[in-house]
Formats: C-alpha cells, sequence, structure tokens
C-alpha cells in the first residue's frame, strides 16, 4: 500500500511538471507565431464538450458497459497556427459504470485524462468551402497522461496511473463568427493499465504476453471511446477564426475587377471636353473653349456676367452690348497687369506633370496675343508646385512647367528676349489640407515686367 502511495506521489508530480511544460510551450509558440505573423483571422479558441463514453476493454468477464454512457467532459484550448493546422490542451474527464438492465454486476470507475494534440482543418485541406461556409470538419491527434480509479469492486480506490493515445474527428456548425457547435467521436489507447475498467480484477504481465491465460475480454490494449457535443468560443479582435478562414475571399474576383474598372472609366469620362472629369464637374455641359476652373465651371474674371469665352474684354468689365468691353477707353495693358497681379491668369498641370492641361491653353493664347498687340512689354513665367514631394524635386518640377509655358510662347511667335521663367518651387500661399487648393498650387503665373 505504502509503494502503490509513492508510485501514485511520484506521478501526480511529473504529471504537474508535464502540465506545466506542455503548457508553457504552447503557449511560447503561438505567442512566438502570433508576433511575427499579421494574420486576418483569430487563432485562439476556448471548447467545452459534454456527453457519452464507452469502455471497450479490458473488462472483467461477466461486467458489461452501456453502448452510450452518459458521463464525460471535456475542457480545451486550441490555437491554430495558420488556418489549416493549430494544436490543442485539453482536459477529459468522467465514469463508466454498469449496463443497467442486464446481469452485469455493479461497478463505477472515475477517470481523467490530459492531452497535447495537433489538429488538421480537414474541411480546408479538402475545400469544402466551394459548396459550404456553415459545416466543417476538424481531425485531432495525441498523446497525455491520466488515471483510472474504480469506485467499487476489488481494486477500489486504486489510482491506476497511464499514459494514451488519442485521435478524433470534429463536426463543426458555425453558429456565428464567434460560436460555433461541435459534435466529437474520439477514441482513446491507455497504455500501461493495470486495471480493468470496472475495478474487478487486474491485467497481469502474464495476461497480455501469454493469451492462454487470457480470458478473452482484456484485448491488445486498454481502449475507450467518448462522444460529445459541445460549442467552441473563438477569441480574437478579427472578423472571423482559422476554422473558418478563406483566404481566396480577400482578393477580388475577375468579375469584380472588371466591374471596378468600368466604374473608374465612367468617372473619367469628361463630357464637355474641358478637362475635367464629369464626377468632378460642376457645369457639365460647359461650351466649347471655355475657361473653366477645377470645378469645370465657366470662367468670368471681370466680374461682368460675360463668360471669359465670350468676353472680348474678359479682364475688364463692360456691357454684354460692347462684348463685354468698357465703354470708356481703357488701356489694356494696365488692366492686363492688374490682372497678373491678382492671380486671374494662370496655366495648370495635373499632379507631377509639366503638360499643361487642355482648359489653361487659352490663358497661352491670350497672353500671346496681348504680347504681340503691346511689343515693349517684357514678361515673367513663374512655375509653382504643391507641397507633395521633396522640396527640390518640386523646384525642378516649377521650373519645368515654367519652362514648358515658355516653350509654348516662343512657339506662338514670342521674341525669346521679351520673356524668362523661373521655378518657384511650392506654392506656400495655398491651404495644404485642400486638395482642390492643391490643384490651384500646381500652375504657372506671368508677371508683366
Amino acid at each position: 500500500m505504502q509503494s502503490n502511495q509513492l508510485n501514485t506521489q511520484n506521478f501526480g508530480k511529473k504529471l504537474f511538471i508535464m502540465k506545466k511544460l506542455l503548457l508553457s510551450t504552447l503557449m511560447a509558440g503561438a505567442l512566438t507565431l502570433g508576433v511575427n505573423a499579421q494574420t486576418d483571422y483569430n487563432r485562439w479558441s476556448l471548447e467545452v464538450n459534454g456527453g457519452f463514453n464507452k469502455p471497450m476493454a479490458p473488462l472483467t468477464q461477466g461486467f458489461l458497459s452501456p453502448t452510450l454512457n452518459i458521463g464525460h467532459a471535456d475542457l480545451g484550448v486550441r490555437y491554430m497556427f495558420n488556418e489549416k493546422f493549430g494544436a490543442k490542451l485539453d482536459y477529459g474527464f468522467g465514469s463508466f459504470s454498469e449496463a443497467a438492465n442486464t446481469s452485469s454486476p455493479s461497478f463505477s470507475t472515475n477517470y481523467w485524462r490530459a492531452n497535447l494534440q495537433g489538429v488538421a482543418n480537414l474541411g480546408r485541406i479538402m475545400g469544402w468551402e466551394s459548396f459550404t461556409r456553415r459545416v466543417n470538419l476538424l481531425g485531432h491527434f495525441g498523446a497525455g497522461l491520466g488515471q483510472v480509479n474504480p469506485q467499487e469492486n476489488a481494486n477500489a480506490g486504486f489510482n491506476d496511473n497511464v499514459y494514451n493515445f488519442i485521435a478524433g474527428f470534429t463536426g463543426q456548425v458555425k453558429l456565428s463568427e464567434r460560436v460555433a457547435l461541435n459534435a466529437d467521436i474520439t477514441t482513446i489507447l491507455n497504455g500501461r493499465q493495470t486495471t480493468a475498467f470496472d475495478g474487478a480484477s487486474n491485467i497481469t504481465r502474464a495476461t497480455m504476453v501469454n493469451p492462454s491465460t487470457n480470458n478473452g475480454f482484456y484485448g491488445m490494449g486498454a481502449q475507450w471511446w467518448t462522444g460529445t457535443l459541445g460549442l467552441s468560443f473563438y477569441l480574437g479582435s478579427k472578423g472571423t477564426h482559422a476554422d473558418w478562414y478563406i483566404a481566396a475571399d480577400k482578393y477580388a474576383t475577375k468579375e469584380e475587377l472588371a466591374s471596378q474598372i468600368g466604374e473608374i472609366k465612367d468617372m473619367l469620362k469628361d463630357s464637355d471636353g474641358d478637362g475635367v472629369p464629369d464626377y468632378l464637374d460642376k457645369e457639365p455641359n460647359t461650351p466649347a473653349g471655355a475657361r473653366v476652373d477645377s470645378h469645370g465651371r465657366t470662367l468670368d474674371s471681370d466680374g461682368d456676367g460675360i463668360p471669359d469665352h465670350l468676353d472680348k474684354c474678359p479682364f475688364a468689365p463692360g456691357p454684354a452690348s460692347n462684348d463685354g468691353c468698357p465703354i470708356e477707353e481703357v488701356k489694356e495693358v494696365d488692366y492686363f497687369k492688374k490682372a497678373i497681379n491678382e492671380g486671374y491668369v494662370n496655366v495648370y498641370f495635373a499632379f507631377d506633370s509639366a503638360k499643361p492641361l487642355g482648359y489653361s491653353s487659352s490663358s497661352v493664347n491670350y497672353v500671346a496675343n496681348f504680347l504681340k498687340r503691346n511689343p515693349g512689354v517684357s514678361l515673367e513665367i513663374k512655375g509653382y508646385a504643391d507641397e507633395l514631394g521633396p522640396e527640390d524635386y518640386n523646384m525642378k518640377l516649377s521650373e519645368r512647367r515654367a519652362k514648358s509655358v515658355y516653350d509654348l510662347l516662343i512657339a506662338a511667335g514670342i521674341d525669346g528676349s521679351r520673356l524668362s521663367y523661373k521655378g518657384y518651387g511650392e506654392d506656400t500661399s495655398v491651404d495644404k489640407r485642400s486638395a482642390d487648393a492643391r490643384q490651384l498650387a500646381r500652375r504657372t503665373s506671368f508677371e508683366v515686367k
């Protein structure tokens, strides 16, 4: 008896150490993977199950167990390394008893087991997502320690310490992104078991080695089954768990891509040809040749109610009866200087481009015509950029923009000796928080000398 107690104590210490080792190993591996991997799914789950058990062998001759004995429960924590493979640590306990309404003698045996198991997400491996997104199948296999403790018969009170191998399948039904229903069938093989499940007889070396001494009820080793129903509770901040994660869902299909490309093409349509896409154009029916702002609205620079493209004096207010020109004689050069100084005449560019936008070409033509009518006037072309990008790059970009307008004026017949150009880099006068303001910063302006 004293030897049995010492063995039990030593086994308990070893079991405690093994439990700590298995749990710490699982936690360390899981934390390492969690730190090093960015995933779109949750990895952890808690599992609670309960149901039936069935001891198969060894049973003493004459002792019978029910086909389905209600008396098993298990608790587990599972970590998935990816959507197909993982590991779990679980603890199961329960009791065996005799079959009712039979001639079997009475017996009652408690047991527990603790196992570390590998888990395979068979549903994802076999591609079940092609026909269902709510039903899944897991496979599990592992090993661990346990104890068989008869409460009746000859071995009552004896703690039979065993090791075991365990394997099974778990069917799943997805109830929500946080909970799944489990139905599990598992078989357990006990090693080094020395008492029958009923506690009425022993398994000796002779009965295992010499079949002639075996009464026919022990088999090759201790074997029992469990069948349970339970729930998996998924933990984590992601929208779904690895059990149900399908990597292909995060990629757009060909049909979705084609639809998105079609939407982009529709957005970039410019029905009135003013250089402003329809989705930004607040006047989508601007007449051909009209000068517009970055929102596609017709410009009236002098505010006389006559659009610039119809106003013969776009920077000097005048009545419609005089084609937008003032009745009194005015010096065109004075109004032009005023318009330049107040920033009414500009050439605009697209992001990171030195090619003038289409709706800005009228500004270049206007400047060219003015210089031709006033041969004594010289002009500086000033290039600007928005704040996006490095400072030195913006300086070079603004100079290229000024040079491109300079080339257009030369091509229009203006003597190069009357022109100069310079890049000023970022335009600091605009509101950097506004995308529309940044568009206004991508420009060249003019200064009459």
